[in-house]
């Protein structure tokens, strides 16, 4: 039978809030609710809110790998841990649906994506996506992110300063538009609709405090939200409508989707191919966005690590930059511990929310059906009983001699199961062209008195940019 769109999801903040207590009421009355902090507290919400990491080691570290916060108005069970990540990404993942989860936040911008639906339609399209994941398709983008790579870096000079994490946002979502949408960003379509500042305006809706989120009308951040939506729809739309009229193709996704089917010849609509390239835009940038940005904030914090990089990179390649096979196939180990460390201390996809589809148990603890559970990559990243001063950074844990002693499940920054992310070999080569290439001719150094912050929207990102310092390797 034909793909059909799941039921479409109420964007009333007042209904789904009713629903919400309704839901945890009903399951509260069937099993109680674990261990955890379960009364109102605007405190503990702001403090989630700006800073999510303490407050789940800590009540990890109280609780149990399986507790109870109550974050604004929901009960959420959080499972925090190597066993509670494998349960729920692997072992126990029928257990959960994602659609209902709090990634439903996200369908108003994104659609019924990969991250937003559940069961068959997730299945069936997920089979229509992955064919443009393959080796073969993603070592040819490389030449594409060269050719954004090469223009974004001929205004840095020595002595330079800019926003990393600016620089990287644009840069990224230039690839992705070219790779995974085949559209030329400065052609009069993309130029026009400004898309990097619509995704910024769209994802600053989740950034927003939790009370400014429940608002609706103008001026506010759903306001926002709904514009950067319209702006892109219509780029999406229109360069949809074009291949179709012209057939014109390419080896981008949007390509690919236009004429792929299912093993019983079923097309996807055009809101179906919104949908996924939507999805896939947002995923193919903010993830790496981020990544690039604290991976060279480790650099600069920890100098005798970017020592080690350099010496590799220039013993390896000199000048000339790396292929597909040597990025992706273990000619640079350092490269790929140091990329390994950095997705430990700040996983993009910090969060894992579901909802509990019926009861089970962790751990010895019950969870009632119904109501939001949540993993924690960052949280599990973090935990001292598992990593061993989890603040430092330490590429060597990943190490060929220590990496067998990592639990199972105690490092998933891509999720895991059959719900692994599909772009994952695709964002491990976008960063690591784009870090060699900037370390074949310049370091940087971390503008003094910066001091990180996170923020997630609702990927986790620096909050305040990160400001650098260029230096130009060939004047020493």
């Amino acid at each position: 039978m034909p793909l059909a769109a799941p039921p479409p999801v109420s964007t009333s903040s007042v209904r789904r809030l009713v629903m919400d207590l309704v839901r945890e009421r009903s399951a509260a009355a069937e099993t109680p609710m674990p261990p955890g902090e379960h009364g109102v507290s605007l405190a503990r919400t702001r403090r989630f809110h700006d800073n999510p990491l303490p407050v789940l080691v800590e009540a990890y570290q109280r609780y149990g790998p399986v507790f109870s916060l109550r974050i604004f108005h929901a009960q959420v069970v959080f499972l925090v841990g190597p066993e509670a990540n494998h349960f729920v990404t692997v072992s126990g993942a029928d257990h959960f649906t994602w659609r209902e989860g709090h990634f439903g936040d996200l369908i108003p911008l994104l659609g019924d994506g990969l991250l937003t639906t559940d069961g068959e339609y997730h299945r069936r399209t997920r089979r229509i996506v992955l064919p443009a994941f393959a080796k073969e398709r993603i070592a040819a983008s490389l030449d594409t992110m060269r050719a954004e790579i090469e223009p974004a870096l001929q205004r840095w000079h020595d002595g330079a300063t800019l926003d990393l994490y600016a620089w990287t946002r644009v840069l990224a979502l230039r690839i992705a538009m070219r790779a995974l949408f085949g559209l030329d960003p400065d052609g009069p379509l993309a130029r026009n609709a400004d898309a990097a500042t619509q995704f910024e305006h769209a994802l600053g809706f989740w950034a927003s405090d939790y009370f400014l989120q429940v608002l609706r009308g103008p001026r506010t951040p759903w306001a926002r939200l709904v514009e950067a939506r319209r702006r892109l729809d219509a780029v999406v739309y229109d360069e949809i409508a074009r291949r179709r009229r012209t057939g014109e193709r390419g080896e981008d996704i949007l390509s690919l989707l236009i004429d792929a089917s299912d093993e019983e010849g079923h097309r996807l609509t055009d809101r179906n191919i919104r949908d996924q390239v939507m999805t896939l835009l947002f995923a193919g940038h903010d993830t790496t966005t981020s990544t690039v940005a604290f991976l060279f904030h480790e650099l600069g914090r920890n100098p005798h690590e970017l020592r080690s990089l350099l010496a590799e990179r220039d013993a390896v390649l000199g000048d000339r930059d790396p292929t597909f096979a040597e990025l992706m196939g273990g000619a640079l180990p350092r490269l790929d511990l140091v990329l390994d460390e950095t997705l430990r201390m700040y996983p993009a996809a910090w969060i894992g929310p579901r909802r509990s589809a019926k009861p089970f148990e962790l751990a010895g603890v019950r969870v009632p059906a119904g109501i939001p559970v949540n993993y924690s990559s960052w949280a599990s990243h973090h935990l001292p009983d598992v990593w061993g001063d989890p603040e430092a950074f330490r590429p060597d844990r990943f190490s060929p001699e220590q990496r067998g002693s990592i639990p199972k499940g105690a490092y998933i920054p891509f999720g895991g199961g059959s719900r692994i992310c599909v772009g994952m070999r695709f964002g491990q080569l976008e960063v690591k062209a784009i870090a060699t290439r900037i370390l074949r001719d310049f370091t940087l150094d971390l503008q003094g008195g910066f001091s990180l912050r996170t923020r997630q929207m609702p990927t986790i990102g620096p909050r305040d940019g990160l400001p650098v310092i260029v230096r130009d390797r060939r004047r020493g």
